[in-house]
């Protein structure tokens, strides 16, 4: 793992959905980090905390790599550092935390988190340690009050209960962006493109929590370009028996074989939940239907 050799504003969180909440302090590192002449960096882990320490498990909004693509494109932190969270991260003092990672190995001068923040063995690090620490040790510190929308306390729990139950325009208003998965295509059954409207699939990468299974318009994110696509997320209803939850968009406009290349899906709108249909027919037409609902999505936000 690199060593940063020069100095950085580094923000400490899991950022799981890196949500407005998340935004606030990371904001504020880009700020610090041109007043400092320092690099805005953020500290996350591989797998939750609660994971190992209460053995809960506790399904994601994004993988490490989104939770890093989705700081820097929003926030301009493009160093993200993922550390692996096992027996000796959870062990470890909080103090020494301090001292041996974030300052030690990544040369932070300056240190931004939440106002809820616990780290450390027992989670004994709390921003009143750390700001204490922080003012022994020479350095800037920043805790950040919490975030609030509606009334409501910006937070992944909160944001992962909304899009179970299908609400993802709220989910994406308390994210401050579209909900974003990405993953490698994969090959399917072919049926779509049997039906003339081929599909690239993919497989929701493990741990990563399902949007409410159903049809969405999404952008999709390729190596050459953006799309517009109609998604489906679910377990195919209509022609699969297995239940294996598959991501599965059909890109509009866009012509070629996208196998093994890595895409980015962001969920724009929920047009309707996952159903049954009486046969393939059926399926087309209300899938050509979708498309029109999501042509016309984009009409009317092409913001």
């Amino acid at each position: 793992m690199e060593n940063y050799s020069d100095k950085t504003v580094i923000a400490l969180g899991f950022f799981d959905g890196v949500h407005l909440g998340h935004g606030a302090l990371l904001s504020l590192v880009g700020r610090r980090a041109k007043e400092l002449g320092a690099t805005p960096a953020a500290l996350t882990f591989a797998r939750h905390p609660r994971e190992l320490v209460g053995g809960q498990k506790v399904p994601l909004l994004n993988t490490p790599e989104d939770r890093a693509w989705l700081m820097e494109r929003y926030y301009g932190v493009g160093r993200v550092e993922v550390l692996p969270f096992d027996r000796a991260m959870m062990e470890m003092p909080w103090d020494r935390f301090i001292t041996d990672v974030v300052v030690g190995r990544f040369h932070a001068v300056h240190i931004v988190v939440g106002h809820d923040h616990r780290f450390g063995y027992r989670g004994q690090g709390t921003p009143e340690r750390l700001s204490a620490l922080c003012r022994q040790l020479g350095l800037g510190c920043d805790v950040v009050p919490q975030v609030e929308l509606d009334g409501v306390t910006v937070s992944s729990t909160y944001i992962r209960g909304l899009l179970e139950a299908g609400e993802l325009e709220r989910a994406n208003r308390f994210l401050g962006h579209p909900h974003t998965l990405s993953g490698p295509v994969v090959h399917g059954k072919q049926l779509g493109r049997r039906l003339g409207i081929p599909t690239a699939n993919l497989f929701l990468p493990e741990g990563i929590l399902p949007p409410a299974f159903g049809v969405y318009a999404t952008r999709i994110l390729t190596e050459r370009g953006t799309y517009m696509a109609v998604t489906n997320v679910g377990v195919r209803p209509t022609v699969d028996q297995d239940g294996r939850i598959t991501v599965e968009p059909w890109l509009l406009d866009y012509d070629g074989d996208l196998y093994g290349r890595e895409i980015r899906v962001e969920f724009c709108a929920r047009l309707r939940p996952e159903k049954k249909f009486a046969g393939i027919e059926a399926l087309k037409a209300e899938i050509l239907r979708n498309a029109e609902q999501t042509r016309a999505w984009f009409a009317d936000h092409h913001d």
